[in-house]
């Protein structure tokens, strides 16, 4: 009785959380875009969020995701929508955090890119989990490493574009304060988040994704394919 119960409300958690993580991430979306530092550098920034919700709600029936990613997910875009309000180089969080130790610039947009390899690798790691052959190892974790940092390259490229394109946005954008080694420092902490994630979260993610997968055959019956 007592497992019944549980696994009750473990359905129900699964049902509303993703819904109560929309909803918080869409109200910040939405004070974002109340009088953002300027709406080029906002729709510049929340932009990877827009086309992530998209693609989110159009694959959440055929593809759901482990709630633990849907989590991450929606913290990776709180941290860009309040970048793309102020501009990264001026969240108030990042100078109380450098008045608070002393630094020489205002790092939020070094936690982006932190961010940047941390979450995205779990997300790589649940694709190539359930749509290839790799399975938990080295060569698993060597890959989602590469695609990290591909990723992490080719947005350094979008920044590059972008200040091509149009002077005026392009340091608020790019948010490099002066550094002239901004692109390795963004890169190098997104190589770092990628590590990280996979050494902490495996564990927790591989219990999730057997969660994941139990749920889907209860619903999809023994002889569904469970995506």
């Amino acid at each position: 009785m007592i497992t019944t119960n549980r696994q009750g409300q473990d359905v129900a958690r699964q049902q509303w959380e993703p819904v109560f993580l929309f909803t918080v991430v869409g109200l910040v979306f939405m004070w974002s875009a109340w009088q953002p530092f300027t709406f080029q550098i906002w729709f510049l920034e929340v932009a990877p969020v827009i086309i992530g919700a998209v693609l989110l709600l159009a694959t959440h029936h055929s593809f759901p995701l482990t709630m633990l990613l849907y989590r991450l997910l929606a913290l990776h875009a709180l941290i860009l929508i309040i970048g793309g309000h102020y501009a990264y180089a001026r969240v108030p969080i990042g100078f109380w955090v450098q008045d608070l130790f002393d630094l020489s610039r205002n790092h939020y947009d070094r936690l982006g890119h932190l961010a940047q390899g941390f979450i995205p690798a779990i997300l790589s790691r649940e694709i190539l989990l359930r749509r290839s052959p790799l399975v938990p190892g080295k060569w698993l974790f060597f890959v989602v490493l590469c695609i990290c940092l591909a990723f992490s390259a080719f947005y350094e490229l979008i920044e590059w574009w972008v200040a091509l394109l149009d002077d005026g946005v392009s340091q608020d954008f790019l948010g490099s304060q002066g550094d002239v080694w901004d692109t390795q420092w963004d890169m190098f902490l997104a190589l770092i988040g990628a590590l990280s994630s996979q050494i902490l979260l495996p564990k927790a993610h591989d219990r999730a994704l057997a969660g994941l997968r139990g749920r889907l055959r209860e619903t999809q019956g023994d002889g569904g394919r469970t995506p």
